[in-house]
């Protein structure tokens, strides 16, 4: 690639730089790269298809209370943070673009191609619980709300956030009116149930099997074979994902956090109410989720995902509100400056995780895949993101951008981005 592929055009669209920011989304950026690490721990060292089987009942209790306090605290809450924080920053992209005058569709087209394409690369060389390409093709679908009114926008941020709730709604429906419908229909259900259950746990044979000992080329092609399974598993994240950028563009398009002082009832109400709703809703879901098969719709998991529908965005919510209204104090400010540094190179931060772990649990690093129970992990997510904070603080130091950060803008902007801050051009 030349040094210069497009040349600079008056008023063209430019990456956004460190004193563009605010530090508040930044330090949010940085406590959801801690709680996607808490949750994903689990995945880098077990199958991915553990995530729907139940827990084992013979589970010892610290492990019992580590798999508790992840799904209270982070499992779908994090996700939901940084989707949110996804859909924040492609609004204030969009009126960035506006005020300059900038072909905002077609850097952000390409913005989001990269994006996917990074996404690939993760997916089958490094870990296949990729997120981005998922990112990359709803964020295609944004562009439908650009102009949306915030009122037409929190409407549709509801009937996203509820479609996985209503879908399970219908198909534990179905699938009881199927049963009433006489014995044998009944036994059918449950041989389909109980089919689909061993292609899971066939998969989980095979996973463990090959990533403790196999070489890059075979956990490549495992890697491979499991992605069906992750697509389909997209398909139920995906009105949750969206709903959540929905309701970033929401804040971006009232400029909530370019005006916190104005919007301080707001986020104070944000907070109560995030906090009760969130408590009562993963209570139901952290007590009830791990003893049910989530690939089997039944009652127990409609309960259970009711309790997740309420509590998981209201709990982010309480975490927005958290980190918001403690920025505004000079010591806490200080505090949450050790996120800001890890929030500033979010996707770089967040492949970082997935090669660290990878290493230390797959056939070509330590081979520990299917060691580290759950206590264990959480220990050792902690660790690793306390390390990754400390890369992050040095690097932002010297740096403007992290190295994932670098290529993608570079490809968005069809030019070398100036990588060093003290480059010629790093401050435009």
């Amino acid at each position: 690639m030349p040094a210069a592929i497009e040349p600079p055009r008056p008023q063209a669209m430019t990456p956004t730089h460190f004193a563009e920011r605010a530090e508040v989304i930044d330090a949010l950026r940085g406590f959801a790269l801690f709680g996607i690490l808490l949750v994903n721990m689990y995945l880098f060292s077990h199958p991915v298809q553990m995530v729907i089987l139940p827990v084992d009942p013979a589970e010892d209790g610290l492990n019992r209370i580590a798999d508790r306090l992840v799904r209270f605290f982070a499992e779908t809450k994090f996700y939901s943070l940084f989707s949110f924080l996804f859909g924040l920053g492609f609004s204030l992209q969009m009126v960035r673009a506006e005020e300059r005058g900038a072909r905002f569709l077609r850097l952000y087209t390409r913005r989001l191609i990269t994006l996917f394409l990074i996404g690939v690369v993760h997916a089958y060389f490094i870990w296949v619980g990729d997120i981005l390409m998922l990112y990359a093709v709803l964020g295609f679908l944004l562009l439908l709300y650009r102009k949306a009114r915030p009122k037409t926008l929190v409407i549709w941020v509801v009937v996203f956030l509820t479609l996985p709730f209503l879908f399970n709604l219908l198909s534990v429906g179905g699938i009881e009116m199927g049963r009433m419908a006489g014995p044998d229909v009944a036994a059918q259900i449950d041989k389909s149930f109980a089919e689909q259950d061993s292609v899971f746990r066939a998969g989980v044979e095979a996973a463990y099997r090959v990533y403790p000992n196999g070489s890059f080329g075979e956990i490549t092609a495992q890697r491979a074979s499991e992605m069906p399974f992750m697509a389909f598993g997209n398909l139920f994240l995906a009105p949750g994902v969206f709903g959540m950028f929905l309701l970033g563009h929401y804040f971006g398009r009232r400029e909530l956090f370019q005006n916190v002082d104005e919007n301080l009832i707001l986020f104070r109400r944000l907070f109560w109410w995030g906090l009760i709703l969130g408590v009562i809703g993963n209570l139901i879901y952290a007590m009830l989720v791990p003893s049910i098969s989530r690939a089997q719709p039944s009652p127990p998991l409609l309960t259970a995902m009711a309790g997740q529908t309420i509590g998981a965005p209201a709990l982010c919510l309480f975490y927005i509100a958290s980190i918001t209204l403690l920025s505004r104090h000079t010591v806490w400010k200080k505090r949450l400056k050790v996120l800001v540094s890890a929030g500033r190179i979010p996707l770089s931060n967040y492949l970082g995780q997935s090669v660290v772990c990878t290493l230390i649990f797959y056939g070509y690093g330590l081979g520990l895949f299917g060691q580290a129970n759950k206590s264990t992990g959480l220990l050792l997510a902690i660790v690793i993101y306390i390390v990754l904070v400390l890369l992050s603080h040095w690097w932002t130091r010297h740096f403007q951008f992290g190295p994932a950060e670098w290529l993608w803008r570079s490809l968005t902007y069809l030019r070398w981005q100036p990588m060093r801050k003290d480059t010629k051009g790093a401050k435009e």
